[in-house]
């Protein structure tokens, strides 16, 4: 299945990865490690995760406070943001 990020949410991992590798050189290559294991578990199991919010679904990362919201569109996953777990936590809705 496709994978389509929305443009806040292509913003939202390319600022993550900068601000991880001006951290730690490699931390910013492991946060996008995280982020394309947690697509490939959102593309083999969609509905695995809970709902968000109606249609909204979360996949938290595992080493990083971030989750993937997204929604089952048909025929893709539809990544709506890459949103840090303790900041704002619903901006993305507007």
């Amino acid at each position: 299945m496709r994978v389509v990020f929305s443009e806040l949410a292509k913003q939202e991992f390319d600022d993550a990865v900068s601000f991880y590798e001006t951290k730690h050189y490699g931390l910013g290559k492991q946060f996008k490690e995280e982020v394309k294991k947690a697509i490939n578990r959102i593309v083999k199991y969609p509905k695995a995760w809970s709902v968000e919010q109606a249609d909204v679904r979360k996949c938290l990362l595992h080493r990083f406070p971030y989750k993937l919201l997204y929604s089952i569109e048909t025929g893709h996953i539809f990544v709506i943001a890459v949103a840090h777990q303790h900041r704002r936590p619903t901006y993305w809705v507007e």
